[in-house]
């Protein structure tokens, strides 16, 4: 185990982060923001903790939490300017922003190393920070979708009016799926760069949301475990289809496009569907060996099929024993 640990550690490595980034689109989408802006935020993320380190000597921890702190304020001041559009107006308006670092970082002369990017940033960042790191931030996306927060998050993303009506501050809720996206996305930069030790222009930019998205795609939208599964799929994937070579993008589309016609909820939702079948089904059969009836998803009865097959031979009988009775009370009478 620790000999396949050692030789895939960079895949490892690269499966956190892409984590990390996915969910930093994950989060706002899920509450109804088209935002794109967490790629935009890993940009920042990554030259900004690559910039600390190599300039300034900070130690890794520093400035990851720097760097967490600023692009969530950068979140909130980006969501301040553009929360009121919507749709595609405001998808389009992250684009722009991702743009925009892509040619600040290219045009930042000696402070981003312009289009030759950030060598060298040698850190004491290790593969337990990373792991701790992770595992928090997946903790605490993973508390937003349960409970009294789960529920308000979807009302905000189902039902804006409805939840204004019933007292939820609906634009508080998407300003902090700005900041949430921000800081997951600096953090997933920041983490980047520490483990690869290089950061350059096209390392960011629009591939980081087609990637994110393809996770999210593919894996469910709807929880951090589809992003999980997302990662894990197009981490470990290219490495499995260096046989094709260059056919490896159309396989890619191959599969985000099977993913979006035939598993709308991603392979996460396929998953949930099935567990609930198989519990409804050993439900179904505890319920049938007790001889009690059998309880629907929501909570109704319904008659076993036996029952119903009595039930069904009860009611064709009916009208020839209502025959007999009244033929015998005729010659009764008579």
């Amino acid at each position: 185990m620790s000999d396949f640990f050692s030789s895939n550690l960079v895949l490892v490595q690269s499966t956190l982060s892409g984590l990390i980034l996915a969910l930093s689109i994950q989060v706002p989408l899920r509450m109804g923001v088209f935002s794109f802006a967490g790629a935009g935020s890993y940009g920042i993320g990554a030259y900004a903790a690559g910039i600390l380190v190599l300039r300034y000597e900070f130690g890794a921890l520093t400035a990851i939490a720097l760097t967490v702190v600023g692009t969530a304020v950068i979140g909130f001041l980006l969501g301040a300017v553009i929360s009121k559009l919507n749709g595609l107006y405001l998808a389009m308006a992250t684009v722009a922003f991702d743009l925009i670092i892509s040619v600040v970082a290219i045009n930042g002369g000696e402070l981003t190393g312009a289009s030759t990017g950030l060598f060298g940033i040698l850190t004491d960042f290790t593969m337990t920070q990373m792991v701790a790191l992770t595992v928090a931030a997946l903790a605490l996306v993973a508390m937003s979708e349960v409970g009294r927060l789960g529920r308000r998050v979807d009302t905000v993303r189902d039902d804006p009016e409805l939840a204004a009506s019933m007292g939820i501050n609906v634009r508080r809720y998407r300003l902090s799926a700005f900041v949430a996206s921000g800081a997951l996305g600096g953090l997933a930069g920041a983490m980047n760069v520490l483990v690869r030790s290089t950061v350059g222009p096209l390392d960011i930019g629009f591939g980081l949301i087609v990637l994110a998205l393809t996770m999210i795609i593919v894996g469910g939208s709807r929880s951090w475990k589809g992003a999980l599964i997302g990662a894990v799929i197009f981490t470990w994937l290219p490495d499995l289809l260096t046989v094709i070579g260059e056919w490896q993008e159309l396989v890619y589309g191959v599969i985000v496009a099977i993913a979006a016609i035939l598993l709308p909820r991603g392979i996460y939702g396929v998953l949930q569907d099935g567990w609930r079948w198989a519990q409804r089904t050993r439900r179904d059969r505890r319920a049938a060996a007790r001889g009690g009836p059998v309880v629907d998803d929501d909570g109704g009865l319904r008659p076993q099929e036996d029952e119903a097959a009595v039930l069904v031979a009860r009611a064709a009988e009916a009208p020839e024993r209502e025959l007999d009775q009244l033929s015998s009370r005729s010659q009764g009478a008579s």
